[in-house]
């Protein structure tokens, strides 16, 4: 096989991009990637020399042994949830390209920690993509997700003597098959586990990462796209405004953060006796700590301790057909023109001969 790119079909590479997760549920694990994640300043726009010390004197001392609990609770036997069935959601896309595209790679990396952009990228370069679309596995943009693994995806290839065409998928909030899928996993838990009566005060929470809200006044339009997800998941499942709150968790800091707060919510439910609640996390395609540990525990422990009824939680979309399904239609809006070129078996044949040709000729003028 000849391993020039010039005489090799050239590939379309999707890059499947998610946050990333520590190695294992261990102190120094979770150490290490919390300090890649929180040195970032996407994510922490702190002057530097005063995070450092925040970080270092306080922050990983004292959290890294605390999540690595958390973490512990929620290990499957295959590895940290959130590369399970980010890797899952891969496959799936690949799987299908295979049928439709065989020309089109798959591949999944992280943000923070492995498999790493910069590894995955290089496999791309190894098999001659020359065409990069970049899938992220964050719904609703902000910089300090979407933003920063692009950057990231940015930096590796900069140091690239010939880059791939790239185009990049900032947000898919609002996408039609997007808010399907959602409709079909909630409904279907519905269908297996009974629908809430909501006129008798039942009540569906869609939670949402938190940001500080800083961030939205300065510009990221990541509270927004929330609130439209919430507004047309809610008009897809037929629900009335009143019937379902759209709340954002994980704050950490003192600093104000975007509201309502899910951990609050919770608790005001509770004391009002909410007979029952549903609640999803629409904004993480994944299940991970923040869903399966924030949520689904520690949501379901502040919601009973108030006196709330019934605590259901309905699991991420992860692996299910109807989101591969979303993320294919995705894809390939943003891969136009891309899908129908590539190079015959008469072109590369050409290209090889013409090589040769030209090899000889540069060899004959330097005797």
């Amino acid at each position: 096989m000849n391993t020039s790119p010039h005489l090799r079909p050239a590939r379309i590479g999707i890059l499947v991009l998610n946050l990333g997760t520590p190695e294992a549920p261990t102190r120094l694990a979770v150490r290490a990637y919390l300090k890649q994640f929180l040195s970032d300043p996407r994510v922490v726009e702190i002057p530097r020399l005063i995070w450092w010390f925040i970080l270092h004197g306080i922050i990983l001392p004292i959290r890294s042994g605390a999540s690595a609990k958390k973490y512990a609770s929620i290990w499957l036997k295959e590895g940290s949830p959130l590369l399970v069935y980010s890797q899952a959601q891969a496959r799936g896309l690949q799987e299908r390209f295979d049928k439709s595209n065989p020309n089109v790679i798959v591949d999944l990396a992280m943000r923070y920690g492995k498999p790493s952009i910069a590894e995955v990228l290089e496999r791309f370069q190894l098999e001659n993509v020359d065409r990069l679309l970049l899938l992220p596995l964050y719904p609703q943009y902000s910089a300090t997700t979407s933003a920063s693994s692009f950057d990231e995806v940015f930096h590796v290839l900069k140091r690239w003597r010939n880059q791939p065409e790239l185009r990049l998928i900032k947000h898919y909030h609002d996408n039609s098959a997007y808010i399907e899928a959602l409709r079909r996993q909630i409904s279907g838990y519905w269908d297996q586990n009974g629908r809430p009566d909501f006129a008798s005060g039942a009540k569906l929470v869609m939670s949402f990462h938190g940001l500080p809200k800083r961030n939205l006044m300065q510009g990221d339009p990541y509270h927004c796209e929330c609130l439209k997800t919430g507004r047309l998941l809610g008009e897809a499942l037929g629900l009335e405004p009143s019937h379902y709150h759209v709340t954002f968790q994980s704050r950490f800091g003192r600093a104000e953060w975007l509201k309502p707060y899910t951990a609050i919510t919770l608790e005001d439910l509770g004391k009002k006796s909410c007979p029952q609640i549903d609640i999803v996390c629409p904004g993480f395609p994944a299940d991970c700590l923040e869903t399966l540990e924030e949520i689904a525990m520690e949501g379901q422990e502040i919601f009973h301790e108030h006196g709330g009824g019934e605590y259901r939680y309905i699991p991420c979309l992860n692996d299910d057909p109807a989101f591969i399904s979303a993320l294919e239609h995705i894809a390939q809006a943003h891969m136009h023109g891309w899908l129908d070129h590539s190079a015959s078996e008469a072109e590369l044949a050409l290209r090889e001969r013409r090589a040769q040709e030209a090899a000889a000729r540069i060899a004959a003028e330097a005797k």
